[in-house]
């Protein structure tokens, strides 16, 4: 075996991380999946859609967050009537300077809670587009760039229940992560019940303390890129997204960017589990969260019945794992 030098501290690494998880669990009782994901999203610096059913902590979670790791926060409730202009601002004329002047939006934050994304329609989804590609929104010939950290957690409810649309596939895939959101388990929700019962309000987050500045969040980020990764599991994502453009279970098969957050959501998801390195089991943990809303299924497959995390479950086991 070669013997390398590490260039990550993991003692610091998983004191940091442990800290985030620690700070986040105060609020969000039990739902360690979905804490685990949120700090995927972030140390990947991509954009994360929550699946789930209304009361499932999915406000509280983006809030959450926001405070631990020191950044502004700003909340967009997205209705049928929603325009562009009232996500992104506009130019106002002001009759003092006899000029126009941009009023910013409230996307002009750093962390962006954007509720009920698939209530609006195309039009003001396709706004979000340029501002979570290239953190920038252009207006007017005009390009305003976005704070660093710029990270967008949209919550979304499912298609079936009514008012919502389906959200288009070029923004879909500019989500790193999809993370549906399961009800919390009797014991979980016994613990929850406990807190209220002793008048604790888990959504105020008075309790809650910053633990990471934004430098820290820019250190953790950089140690990502360094997470070392071998070759033959560079070829197995490959695999991974190519063989999802040539199965019949699809009619659309995962993107080029799919296979970069494949790879990115591997590195973090092995820096979180206190490993410098990437293993298999990296990549299939993550395959679900980056593939599940980027692939499209047949219709055979629709009529069927078949779930979508069974078809990618079924899509990794025909491919043999590197070892």
């Amino acid at each position: 075996m070669e013997l390398y030098n590490s260039e990550i501290d993991l003692i610091t690494v998983n004191e940091k991380i442990e800290a985030l998880r620690r700070e986040v669990s105060k609020a969000i009782i039990g739902q360690e999946s979905l804490i685990q994901w949120i700090i995927n999203g972030l140390l990947c610096n991509g954009h994360l859609l929550l699946e789930g059913n209304p009361g499932l902590a999915k406000t509280t979670s983006a809030r959450c967050i926001a405070k631990t790791i020191d950044s502004g926060f700003s909340r967009i409730q997205f209705t049928p009537d929603l325009m562009p202009a009232d996500i992104l601002g506009s130019y106002i004329f002001n009759p003092q300077l006899h000029q126009f002047e941009f009023k910013k939006g409230p996307v002009f934050s750093n962390i962006i809670l954007i509720d009920e994304i698939n209530r609006a329609p195309a039009r003001t989804q396709s706004a979000l587009f340029e501002v979570m590609e290239e953190r920038q929104v252009s207006i007017d010939g005009h390009q305003h760039s976005l704070d660093f950290p710029f990270l967008v957690l949209a919550t979304q409810n499912p298609i079936e229940m009514e008012g919502t649309y389906r959200l288009p596939e070029a923004q879909l895939d500019r989500f790193q992560l999809k993370i549906d959101i399961p009800y919390p388990s009797a014991e979980e929700e016994m613990a929850m019940l406990s807190h209220f019962k002793e008048g604790k309000d888990l959504s105020s987050l008075k309790d809650i303390q910053t633990v990471w500045s934004v430098q820290d969040l820019k250190y953790m980020q950089n140690l990502v890129h360094i997470v070392r990764i071998d070759d033959k599991l560079i070829q197995y994502i490959t695999q991974i997204v190519q063989q999802s453009r040539k199965s019949r279970d699809f009619i659309l098969g995962a993107s080029p960017r799919a296979a970069i957050y494949l790879l990115k959501s591997a590195r973090a998801h092995a820096l979180i589990s206190g490993r410098d390195y990437v293993i298999p089991e990296d990549i299939v943990d993550v395959s679900l969260p980056v593939l599940s809303h980027r692939l499209i299924m047949s219709a055979e497959r629709e009529l069927d019945g078949v779930s979508m995390d069974a078809l990618i479950k079924k899509l990794l086991k025909g491919i043999e794992v590197p070892r």
